[in-house]
């Protein structure tokens, strides 16, 4: 992959670049493989999150060091995922191969996502996983951070919503994939985890073959110096406060949204008792009814913010059920009352992955730099997955430990922040 550093005049800046026209419609079929590979990378990702990664540590650390031994491992990968978006955006935005400045990130980083976790697969140790892990997501969020550029890129303001709606569902989807896959392959973990970085390999190569790509313009960006470097994890608040808000609520819901993605393994065996060979089934079902709830709220909420033009009552709404199911799963003892509350939550979720992206794309401060800007936003989704893990073995300790009561409550009060937040945006409806 091509990035350019040429010669440029004093203080260039991305508006260099002439503008691409808007297209009238996002064909089918590019929303099939932006679809295809945002599934594909969210199974091969969000199996070893929500799944596998857990029964795997537990396979190799006594069961009183495993949250913390999953703790070190979910945290190094969200910590290097966090960083390496924005800096994947931005030399994503520069790249002037002729395959395009999307593609070569897009398929590169499906293939190290695949290397990563044949290394998680076959690991003896926690430092392995580590490696393995953090590999795995520095592939994945350098391919995720290129199909998010193409919302904006590719897709026209009055289809976003909808658009996003169905990119958005396949995460959960994903999710319920890889419960079915875990589940099936619970006796040979190694399949477990190349199988789904398979599936997302896949998805990676459709969508560089359906979507149309262009290079960057040489010579309209400045060289990638230490500076762009450090600008590739700032956008300025004082300059651009829609975007400054909008990053602050997406931080906030995603702090709830990762309190039940983390632990919920941990909470199925801890409260309610299950071992870990019934962990992958029930997980299945809960995720099948979860994922239901979040088609639902996807297709409702992206057909409706775009028919009405709007987005932050739609993000408000979300964000509160969100919080209404975290406190659900809080007061949780049996199984089904979990389940019950897994579709409060996924309701609420599938709702606000519908509009967040359009919200997202309407902010930003310059289209040509969106890989960039993008990637700076998606490090309020990357950071609380290593910030939770941190934060949950203080919460889960008090009250003599095991207080999952405590942790999704405070993932349910994030998100009312997170909702509130939103509401200062002043430049989208």
């Amino acid at each position: 992959m091509a990035v350019t550093h040429d010669a440029v005049s004093p203080l260039p800046r991305p508006t260099d670049t002439p503008a691409v026209p808007e297209p009238d419609k996002a064909p089918g079929k590019l929303i099939f493989g932006l679809a295809f590979a945002q599934f594909g990378i969210m199974l091969a990702l969000l199996t070893p999150v929500t799944v596998t990664l857990a029964l795997r540590v537990a396979q190799i650390v006594p069961e009183a060091d495993r949250g913390a031994a999953l703790g070190q491992v979910l945290a190094l990968g969200a910590v290097l995922a966090m960083l390496g978006n924005p800096v994947f955006g931005a030399l994503s935005d520069r790249t002037t191969s002729r395959l395009g400045r999307r593609r070569p990130w897009l398929t590169g980083g499906a293939v190290a996502t695949l290397a990563g976790l044949a290394i998680v697969a076959l690991g003896t140790g926690v430092p392995t996983l580590m490696l393995g892990w953090a590999l795995a997501q520095l592939g994945g969020n350098a391919a995720l951070c290129a199909v998010t550029a193409c919302v904006p890129d590719l897709v026209p303001e009055r289809q976003r919503a909808r658009v996003s709606g169905i990119v958005g569902m396949t995460t959960s989807l994903a999710i319920v994939a890889g419960s079915v896959l875990a589940n099936a392959f619970h006796t040979v973990m190694a399949l477990a985890f190349v199988v789904p970085a398979l599936v997302g390999l896949a998805g990676a190569v459709c969508l560089a073959v359906l979507m149309k790509d262009r290079p960057a313009t040489p010579g309209a960006f400045a060289p990638y110096s230490l500076r762009e470097f450090l600008r590739s994890f700032w956008v300025s608040p004082r300059k651009h406060p829609d975007f400054a808000w909008n990053f602050a609520g997406r931080f906030l819901v995603f702090i709830g949204i990762s309190c039940v993605t983390s632990y919920q393994v941990y909470f199925l065996m801890d409260r309610l008792g299950y071992g870990p060979a019934e962990v992958p089934g029930k997980m299945t079902t809960a995720t099948i009814a979860m994922v239901a709830a979040v088609v639902a709220g996807s297709l409702l909420g992206g057909v409706l913010s775009d028919r009405s033009g709007r987005r932050k009552p739609y993000v408000l709404g979300s964000s509160l059920v969100i919080a209404a199911g975290l406190a659900l799963i809080a007061t949780a003892h049996t199984f089904p009352v979990f389940a019950a509350a897994m579709v409060v939550f996924g309701f609420g979720q599938g709702l606000y992955l519908s509009v967040d992206v359009a919200l997202a794309a309407a902010v930003l401060p310059n289209p040509e730099e969106s890989a960039k800007d993008m990637g700076v936003l998606n490090v309020g989704n990357a950071m609380p997955q290593s910030l939770v893990p941190v934060i949950a073995p203080v919460l889960l300790a008090t009250g003599g430990g095991g207080n999952y009561g405590a942790l999704f409550l405070f993932g349910g009060i994030a998100c009312v922040l997170g909702a509130a937040a939103v509401q200062f945006i002043r430049s989208v409806k």
